[in-house]
């Protein structure tokens, strides 16, 4: 098999000759826009033997919307309208996307980054504003999420028209247990999360949900249970759910993850013999049907990428 069949088959639960990999990192150092980001992305993934290419959207985590960025009251909301398919936000992810793609030396499963509009609000103008004003008048908040989740729709929907990409990696965040009841984000939250994952399925085939654990604290993970993608990755290490019972959990579907990517984590501070160690002892807990090695979440970018090879090698040998 080569890269993108074998990632394929793992999406779609089909036997595979090794189980793939795939890791990521924030690219640093001048190497997060433009065509700098472009070549740190290309030198990365044409070099280093993993088989799944995820596309960071570094340098856009910012929403630029001009309304967000002077929202003083609930009701200033209500003048937000979506950025649309020319605003730099839209226009150059998918530039990049594309470049990238067509500068892969290897056909190979291609996703992209896309936040959802809560995590997006949030950025635009804080966390405590926006649960401020969710507190204070909920309607302003879903008026303000909706119109983002416009732009989320249509830049999910151009990476893979224009841009040729396979998917999205769809990053859900704010469920952690101490911000919602269940039942209040899947209220609040929920209906723009699938308004776009949806949408994103119309177009892309290797969409992945991503259960960020970014706050260190575990989430209310029933909330994201039924969302539709062909592919989960969460914290195994916050939730204290491993790889088998995350699969049961998530109704049998492609699981993604397994190493921990703090620090501490051995693909970080681990030998040689360490890391092939865990991947064997991942695959041997898993099976090698519907599984993507990867990590909790985007690993630091002081990382090694040679030990993203180590692990390609111990799964290598566990056929």
């Amino acid at each position: 098999m080569n890269k993108r069949e074998r990632v394929l088959a793992a999406l779609n639960l089909q036997p595979v000759d090794r189980v793939p990999v795939g890791f990521w990192f924030h690219f640093q150092d001048g190497q997060g826009m433009g065509q700098a980001c472009v070549q740190a992305h290309l030198d990365y993934y044409n070099a280093v033997d993993v088989d799944l290419v995820k596309i960071m959207c570094d340098g856009y985590f910012d929403y630029p919307n001009p309304v967000a960025k002077a929202v003083r009251q609930p009701e200033d909301w209500y003048t937000m309208k979506p950025l649309g398919r020319d605003h730099p936000f839209i226009r150059e992810q998918v530039a990049r996307a594309k470049a990238i793609r067509e500068g892969l030396a290897e056909d190979r499963v291609v996703i992209y980054n896309v936040f959802a509009p809560f995590s997006l609000i949030r950025f635009a103008v804080g966390d405590a504003l926006v649960m401020e004003h969710l507190n204070q008048a909920p309607e302003a908040i879903a008026y303000a999420l909706d119109v983002i989740e416009e732009d989320c729709c249509l830049l999910s929907e151009l990476l893979v028209t224009q841009a040729g990409i396979d998917g999205i990696y769809y990053c859900v965040q704010g469920g952690e247990k101490n911000r919602f009841t269940p039942e209040s984000y899947r209220e609040h939250i929920t209906p723009t999360d699938l308004k776009v994952l949806e949408h994103a399925n119309r177009f892309g085939t290797a969409n992945v949900l991503h259960c960020c654990g970014w706050a260190g604290i575990p989430n209310n993970m029933e909330i994201w249970q039924d969302y539709p993608a062909k592919a989960v990755n969460w914290a195994c290490s916050i939730e204290n759910m491993n790889l088998t019972q995350g699969k049961a959990f998530f109704g049998g579907r492609c699981v993604l993850g397994g190493f921990d990517n703090r620090p501490q984590g051995v693909l970080f501070a681990g030998s040689r013999e360490e890391i092939a160690a865990e991947t064997r002892r991942l695959i041997a807990q898993t099976g090698m049907q519907g599984l993507i090695l990867g990590a909790d979440c985007t690993l630091p970018a002081t990382v090694d990428v040679h030990r993203f090879g180590w692990v390609a090698e111990a799964a290598s040998r566990m056929v």
